[in-house]
């Protein structure tokens, strides 16, 4: 039984331990929350699990941890984690957008002989993407279509009225680099797509405001010597958290089961 660090327990953390909390091959044995939330977690799951508001609180190392908690907990608690020889899988990938951060990280894996797990979130298709970069590839878009509410507190709230859209809007257009920095909690698929491909500057993002859909919609379009790729995911979003595909936690359930099962697809 492989032993678990989760950091955050929002509303795609609560998912992630939900969904792991009869798994055969590994189980959550600690929490990272804010010293603010630790105590009342820590009655609400009782003895199921010791929560914790620093690494420093940690009886032992885990023999993974999972990020749930947004770019912060990236540079917060992941190099210290994987200087500490700790495999960490992470859900912000939008992180790596920031200069000088994926060097980081990469130096304290390398010192601590550990991996870091990007997992694809709510997109598909990220396999054949990272397999189809093997080759050149002359061309990698992405679109990401969700409703006005799931743009709530983001910089889309500067340039239109969310509340009085009546019509598909474009909030963004740009790379994949400036996507993932300015909409932190709703980009993290486009950084993922640019890493995967021809890089964060060279990915095209669209981001639209749409009142006419119900679900966070994610389109991936490819064009390369491999040939032309193109797929739409229409993910339901989190019920606490429009903002969130629930497939972003369920992405991260899988990257588990491809560590600790004895059959990986």
């Amino acid at each position: 039984m492989k032993t678990l660090l989760l950091i955050g327990y929002g509303a795609m953390g609560r998912t992630v331990h939900d969904a792991l909390r009869d798994h055969p091959h590994a189980r959550i044995e600690y929490i990272v929350e804010t010293a603010e939330r630790r105590d009342a977690l820590q009655r609400e799951l009782g003895a199921s699990a010791r929560v914790v508001a620093s690494l420093d609180e940690l009886p032992a190392l885990p023999a993974l941890a999972l990020e749930c908690a947004g770019h912060v907990a990236v540079t917060s608690f992941v190099p210290t984690l994987l200087a500490r020889g700790v495999d960490t899988v992470i859900a912000s990938v939008g992180a790596l957008a920031e200069p000088g951060l994926p060097e980081r990280l990469e130096a304290a894996a390398v010192s601590g002989s550990a991996q870091l797990i990007l997992v694809p979130g709510a997109i598909a298709g990220v396999d054949a993407l990272r397999a189809a970069a093997t080759r050149p590839l002359d061309a990698v878009a992405y679109t990401g279509r969700k409703p006005p509410r799931g743009w709530i507190g983001t910089p889309a709230e500067a340039c239109v009225d969310l509340a009085s859209v009546r019509e598909a809007t474009v909030i963004f257009e740009g790379n994949a680099r400036e996507a993932a920095r300015l909409y932190p909690k709703n980009a993290n698929v486009a950084a993922m797509i640019g890493l995967a491909g021809i890089g964060l500057e060279r990915t095209r993002v669209s981001l639209i405001a749409d009142p006419n859909v119900t679900r966070n919609t994610h389109s991936l379009r490819a064009r390369g010597e491999f040939g032309e790729l193109e797929l739409t995911v229409s993910a339901n979003p989190l019920p606490a958290n429009p903002k969130t595909s629930a497939l972003a936690a369920f992405s991260i359930v899988r990257a588990i089961d491809n560590r600790v099962s004895p059959l990986v697809i």
